[in-house]
């Protein structure tokens, strides 16, 4: 599995605590950046990451910023993505079951390095269900597809 990664100024800090967990599971990523502390624009973070997903450069995604909420708004707006803000582990891995979420938002003032990390891990080795849920992400390609 092959993973994109990006923060804004809000998320450095997890970030570097997610390229760690990513080196512990021995998986690939490549890092987006930002890669400093003052002010920037996260949808210049969030679309990199979303438009490498969607094209199938990459597997997944994560993003991180101060909520997750602006990471998490940008990366959907491009076609095929399906990011889920999440802050709790079964949300983790509801997401990954039941959405096939394709990229994992989270926010760094929202929740601390352990959470995310376990957060990051959960939805990681979390795989999707199909079956009744399949026909739920069709309807949402749907969507795209009309809009």
């Amino acid at each position: 599995m092959k993973i994109a990664i990006a923060s804004d100024h809000g998320g450095v800090n997890i970030r570097e605590e997610i390229k760690k967990l990513l080196d512990e599971m021995g998986l690939q990523y490549e890092d987006f950046g930002c890669n400093c502390s003052t002010s920037v624009d996260y949808p210049d973070y969030a679309l990199p990451v979303a438009e490498r997903v969607a094209n199938g450069e990459f597997d997944r995604g994560i993003l991180i910023c101060g909520t997750g909420i602006g990471m998490s708004i940008a990366a959907n707006k491009v076609k095929g993505i399906r990011c889920a803000l999440v802050h709790d582990t079964f949300s983790a891995k509801a997401t990954r079951q039941h959405n096939d979420s394709n990229i994992l938002s989270m926010g760094e003032r929202v929740i601390g390095p352990g959470l995310a990390r376990e957060i990051a891990q959960v939805w990681l080795t979390t795989e999707f269900e199909g079956g009744r849920h399949q026909n739920r992400i069709d309807k949402i390609t749907q969507i795209e597809e009309k809009y």
